[in-house]
């Protein structure tokens, strides 16, 4: 059974539940995604779906990306994922196209996405410092404050939250509740904020608590 898909996200508006309070949602376009290719263990060491979403221009896809997809008679695909899976349900067959249709019994989900690249960053933006005192003569009132003690050890200590670049790295946010699923326009409406900028490509799996 495949456990995710490959989507893009839309972008963020708010509805009201029925006794009359506001809930905050993230419209999720989720499929279709072609089915490329099943992987085995007897052939490939590990059991796997690899599935492609939203096909690329031509004259940007390399002749092994075209190649490859062709062979289930689809074009280049912009985004590629497997999804390892212990057993391969003989539903599956290559050139399958999968839909939104997967979640809808599901409660919750995970969303995979890149956070927003926000460029370089000082200590109080990125690690939420408080910073010094803002009157009395301070020179320095958004300085990350003493990085380490002179004598022992004598040098910045590995991971210290310092001054740096920020965001454009994988997050992952899990256990969104499923507000609506529509089969219709390939639509997942969940509930809060998933990572990454709207038309951002994102990986949305069934939680780990409902497999």
């Amino acid at each position: 059974m495949i456990t995710g898909l490959l989507g893009k996200k839309l972008g963020m508006t708010q509805i009201f539940s029925k006794d009359g309070g506001l809930i905050p949602v993230t419209l999720l376009q989720v499929g279709p995604c072609d089915l490329l290719q099943i992987k085995s263990k007897e052939i490939d060491g590990y059991s796997a779906l690899q599935i492609g979403f939203e096909e690329k221009k031509k004259k940007r896809a390399t002749q092994a990306e075209i190649g490859h997809c062709s062979k289930v008679k689809t074009g280049a695909k912009r985004l590629i994922r497997e999804f390892c899976t212990d057993t391969i349900d003989t539903e599956y067959t290559p050139g399958q196209t999968l839909t939104v249709a997967i979640f809808d019994d599901v409660k919750s989900i995970d969303v995979t996405g890149t956070s927003k690249g926000k460029g370089f960053q000082g200590a109080m933006k990125r690690w939420g410092f408080s910073g010094g005192p803002s009157t009395h003569g301070c020179t320095t009132p958004r300085s990350a404050g003493s990085v380490g003690a002179g004598t022992s050890p004598g040098h910045v200590v590995r991971g210290k939250k310092m001054a740096g670049r920020m965001g454009g790295k994988k997050v992952t946010v899990k256990n969104l509740d499923v507000i609506k699923v529509d089969n219709d326009r390939n639509l997942l409406i969940v509930k809060g904020a998933v990572p990454g900028p709207n038309g951002g490509y994102i990986i949305i799996r069934k939680s780990k608590s409902i497999l």
